[in-house]
């Protein structure tokens, strides 16, 4: 257990129902590995148990049955959190404190002393792109300053472990890009990432393992190329070449797109590659680009929950 930064045994969750309604269930029977230093994506779609589990992690909420570990150390003590950094999907913040007050306060709830509150206030704040908001009162910030300012928060602790629940949901490309950015300079340091998000796009970028819920069941977990593999499955071939030559070429209809002169053409083995160049270069064409095709992580994604 002490390779772990979290570990969960039969974590379940069921929501009473309403009255005459019956019950729900938000997990069912979770058994989780994070390991310390990685970066873990946990996916799956609306509704799937990924708030669910991050609330259970962070004893926002209680199960019905099973237990978590943080460290080590069951989740039921307040000292397994002191230190884990956590942001959720949606921060509520105090719209009448600035920026600056607003992490003076949770730094002090942490037990920081002022001269750590004076230096780390501030870091934190440019290092999210808010140097020019700190005294600023929070309830001018647009969404995505809301969002960069409850990640500052989750770090003013300096956590080991850091749970984020959709952190990239109300960021725009600038900000998406600045966060991968801090989640790898975050592992490069030797803390562990733990962030549930729909897109995909950017787990796939950054995280070292992904785990995928649905239904409050988790479905898969593992390392992306153990799971999604390695092997090409076609290969897009662009190039320009003049109509006339272009006509001389055998080509599958559903499989080539053109573009005036450009002409991009998907080959469904790897193999046929070599002999496929020889002919462009025949008919006098010019090869732009050969790009390789792997199964991505949505159409991993989209099998085991059509599953």
């Amino acid at each position: 257990m002490d390779d772990f930064a979290i570990k969960t045994d039969g974590l379940t969750k069921v929501y009473k129902g309403e009255l005459g309604q019956k019950d729900i269930l938000g997990l069912d029977d979770l058994n989780l590995d994070v390991i310390k230093g990685e970066v873990f994506a946990f996916l799956g779609p609306n509704g799937a148990g990924k708030t669910t589990t991050i609330k259970l992690l962070t004893r926002l909420i209680f199960p019905t049955r099973g237990r978590v570990w943080i460290f080590g150390q069951q989740n039921k003590s307040r000292l397994s959190m002191e230190k884990v950094g956590y942001l959720p999907e949606q921060p509520s913040l105090y719209g009448y404190l600035t920026g600056r007050e607003f992490l003076d306060f949770i730094a002090r709830i942490f037990g920081l002393n002022s001269q750590t509150r004076s230096h780390r206030i501030p870091e934190l704040l440019n290092r999210m792109g808010l140097g020019n908001r700190l005294d600023v009162a929070i309830r001018s910030y647009s969404r995505g300053m809301i969002q960069r300012l409850g990640l500052a928060q989750a770090l003013i602790n300096d956590p080991d472990l850091l749970i984020l629940d959709e952190p990239m949901a109300s960021l725009d490309p600038v900000g998406r890009k600045d966060f991968r950015d801090l989640i790898l300079e975050l592992r490069d340091r030797g803390k562990t990432i733990f962030f549930s998000s729909h897109i995909l796009s950017d787990a796939e970028m950054v995280a070292d393992r992904i785990g995928i819920l649905n239904n409050g069941k988790l479905m898969s977990v593992g390392k992306m190329d153990d799971l999604i593999g390695s092997q090409v499955t076609s290969v897009e071939v662009t190039f320009v070449i003049d109509h006339d030559k272009l006509a001389k070429i055998e080509l599958d209809k559903e499989d080539v797109v053109i573009r005036d002169r450009k002409v991009m053409v998907r080959l469904k083995e790897e193999k046929a590659v070599p002999d496929f160049l020889k002919l462009i270069d025949h008919y006098n064409g010019r090869v732009v680009s050969v790009v390789p095709q792997r199964k991505s992580l949505e159409e991993y994604f989209m099998t085991e929950v059509g599953r």
